[in-house]
């Protein structure tokens, strides 16, 4: 069992940026695959993006590609989203995820993972 912390939440204007920060307190995050879910009132989660656990590779979704960069500090035992431009459309409650697998899946959905953290509010005016 590994705990997921996440920081760095919180207002942003639009145009604007924010990194949020994923941590393991006690373990290392070496061991996984490591992902960012997002929860908007009233919709679904959505897998934003990813960085798979042996070569770091990366997946984005359509809505953040471009705008989003997910990057690991193996030395920091960190995973980092740094996230621009942002819009009220990125508005929702940022959730950091693992997984045992080795890759990010195609299209990532909740059930695929295995943990969890509390999450993190982010909230971009109109």
């Amino acid at each position: 069992q590994v705990q997921l912390v996440e920081s760095g939440g919180g207002l942003a204007q639009p145009g604007g940026s924010l990194r949020l920060s994923c941590a393991a307190p006690g373990s290392t995050l070496d061991y996984y695959t490591v992902g960012w879910f997002r929860q908007a009132p009233g919709k679904d989660r959505e897998g934003v993006s990813c960085i798979a656990k042996y070569d770091d590779s990366t997946y984005y979704s359509t809505s953040v590609k471009g705008r989003f960069t997910l990057s690991r500090d193996n030395a920091r035992k960190t995973v980092y989203l740094q996230m621009n431009s942002l819009t009220a459309g990125d508005t929702a409650v940022y959730f950091c995820v693992g997984r045992l697998g080795p890759r990010c899946p195609d299209n990532p959905v909740p059930v695929e993972w295995d943990y969890w953290g509390q999450g993190t509010q982010v909230t971009v005016p109109p």
